[in-house]
């Protein structure tokens, strides 16, 4: 196999430690200004729009700048509406959830969302799914990223209801790039492992007739 790796392939460090700074910054504005959910909210937003033209202008496409910034308005929004500092955190921890169900699913139908994106960045479409020995493999390694977000929600669950804004905002920036370079890793050696020793690699799917009917074990 090519000596690559999935952060070469799907890359994330610039995106995941951006997503940090929006929360960073409520955090810092809540405390600094009482503590107080429209100050959290003020810093979130200009730091959020900041990072979106920072994107914007190092090349980033709009579309997921714009989902970026959404998010954040989206987490501004409802911690306005509730009055609660800690529920600037709810949009994460849902996302988390629905990100652990979505993988599992598409592990569980044969459809491993880790492929799915792989086979797109590499222009494959559907190709690498007629190959059994690959999407075993993508399935074994998609695990790993829903361990990722178990991982998160075990965290994130305790202190959201325990109102723990600020080990909310510490939590949140530990376990975004970190554990987002862990899970690459890894996934990456599971790929590597799972794949029979005389495969070609993930950039050349050993195609079958019919598509893959393996199962995630």
């Amino acid at each position: 196999m090519k000596d690559e790796s999935l952060a070469d392939l799907l890359g994330g460090r610039r995106g995941a430690v951006d997503a940090t700074l929006p929360p960073v910054a409520f955090v810092a504005g809540w405390l600094v200004t009482g503590p107080s959910v429209w100050g959290g909210v003020i810093a979130a937003l200009v730091v959020g729009l900041a990072v979106a033209g920072w994107r914007l202008r190092r090349g980033d496409r709009p579309r997921a700048v714009l989902v970026g910034l959404l998010a954040v308005c989206l987490a501004a929004m409802i911690a306005v509406r509730t009055g609660r500092a800690a529920d600037f955190f709810l949009v994460q921890l849902v996302s988390n959830a629905a990100s652990a169900l979505v993988w599992t699913v598409s592990i569980v139908l044969r459809w491993p969302l880790l492929g799915v994106v792989v086979g797109t960045v590499l222009g494959q479409r559907t190709r690498w799914r007629r190959d059994a020995a690959l999407v075993r493999a993508y399935s074994r390694a998609s695990w790993v990223w829903v361990l990722q977000y178990a991982v998160r929600l075990a965290v994130f669950l305790p202190l959201y209801a325990a109102d723990q804004v600020v080990a909310l905002g510490v939590a949140r920036a530990a376990l975004t790039w970190p554990l987002v370079a862990a899970c690459l890793a890894v996934s990456w050696w599971v790929l590597r492992r799972t794949l029979p020793e005389d495969h070609p690699g993930i950039r050349h799917p050993v195609t079958d007739p019919e598509p893959a009917m393996s199962t995630a074990d």
